[in-house]
């Protein structure tokens, strides 16, 4: 039943990804969430995002900004990084914004990840596009109050999946 929500891979941060070995087994394109993903929710690219776009760039990846955001600030952020492009009100979970987001950087559901903070927009809205999804817990603990108040339903899902994968092991 919560399946849909559940990512394939839980990291403790965007930046402890070995992306080397995702681009060794065939991936081409990351399509990252922004706020709380690769920097704290509002706040512009700092050092360490524009460094791994700079890494992703010489490793080869496409890479595209999917955020609900308006433009001004995924464009901001984007501008400052190397070799990204963005996609602004993307509508997520709705899976048309990262098949669009597929679309763009030439690649399929088989060699594009996502990487996302949150359950039930990021990874779900992936996960029903069919693509491989990496849920990284949140940079910084201030959010907007409705991502708040879903972070309280994200701890059930994640409570189970949790369990799920322990069983696994």
């Amino acid at each position: 039943m919560l399946e849909p929500f559940y990512p394939k891979e839980y990291k403790n941060s965007t930046y402890e990804i070995d992306f080397e070995s995702w681009r060794k087994k065939g991936y081409r394109g990351i399509i990252f969430d922004v706020d709380n993903t690769l920097v704290p929710h509002g706040a512009p690219a700092d050092d360490r995002a524009k460094a791994l776009f700079e890494h992703l760039h010489a490793l080869g990846f496409s890479s595209i900004l999917l955020s609900n955001n308006k433009e001004p600030r995924v464009k901001s952020f984007c501008e400052a990084v190397t070799g990204a492009d963005y996609i602004y009100k993307a509508g997520k979970p709705k899976r048309a914004g990262y098949e669009r987001a597929m679309r763009r950087m030439g690649t399929d559901v088989h060699t594009t990840l996502f990487i996302g903070d949150q359950i039930f927009t990021d990874v779900w809205g992936a996960n029903r596009a069919g693509i491989y999804t990496i849920l990284v817990k949140p940079i910084h603990p201030k959010e907007e109050i409705q991502i708040v108040l879903k972070r309280y339903l994200e701890r059930i899902v994640l409570h189970f999946y949790f369990k799920k994968e322990r069983k696994k092991s």
